[in-house]
C-alpha cells in the first residue's frame, strides 16, 4: 500500500494502488501504468510519479520525460470546461490575444490555471487547424471561430451548469 491518500478520492487511490500492484517490477509497462493512472485521476498527479517510479523501477526523470513528450499525458488537472485558444499567426494577427485577455479577465485566471470551482481552465496552442475561422478557440473540443472580445461573455455564459 502506498502513501497516496492526497492523490484523490479513496476509490481513486484504491484503483491506483491496484495498478501499482499489477505492474510492480515491470519497467516495460511504464506507458500502460501512466495511461491507467491518467484514466483514474483524469491527469497524472505529480505525487503519483514517485510511487510509479518505486513500483515499476523506472527513474522519475524518465517518467517525467515520457509525460512531457507525449501529448496524451498531462500533469494538470482538467476542469469541467477546457478552453484552448489558438495563438498561431492567423489567429494572433486577427485578435486572438485580445480574446485571450478578455477570457482571463472574465474568469480571473491566467493561461494554465484553473478556476477555484474547477469549472474552467485556459490553455493556448499554436494551431487548431482551422485558420479560416481565425481567431479560433475550442471549449472541450468544440470549435468557436471568428472570435471577438464581444462574443466571449455570451459564449462563456452559455455554460450555466
Amino acid at each position: 500500500m502506498c502513501n497516496c491518500v492526497r492523490l484523490g478520492t479513496d476509490e481513486q487511490v484504491k484503483k491506483f494502488e491496484a495498478v501499482l500492484e499489477e505492474y510492480k517490477g515491470s519497467p516495460d509497462n511504464v506507458m500502460v501504468v501512466l495511461q491507467k493512472t491518467q484514466g483514474i485521476f483524469g491527469y497524472i498527479p505529480e505525487l503519483s510519479v514517485k510511487q510509479i517510479s518505486e513500483s515499476i523501477h523506472v527513474p522519475e526523470s524518465k517518467i517525467y520525460g515520457i509525460i512531457t513528450f507525449y501529448s496524451q499525458f498531462t500533469l494538470t488537472p482538467k476542469a469541467k470546461y477546457n478552453i484552448d485558444i489558438c495563438l498561431g499567426t492567423a489567429c494572433f494577427v486577427l485578435g486572438a490575444n485580445d480574446v485571450l485577455e478578455k477570457i482571463k479577465t472574465k474568469l480571473g485566471v491566467d493561461v494554465g490555471e484553473m478556476t477555484s470551482d474547477g469549472k474552467w481552465i485556459i490553455t493556448s496552442c499554436r494551431c487548431l487547424g482551422c485558420c479560416g475561422l481565425a481567431p479560433a478557440m475550442t471549449i472541450n473540443g468544440e470549435v468557436y471561430g471568428k472570435m471577438t472580445v464581444e462574443k466571449v461573455d455570451e459564449i462563456l455564459d452559455s455554460f450555466t451548469d
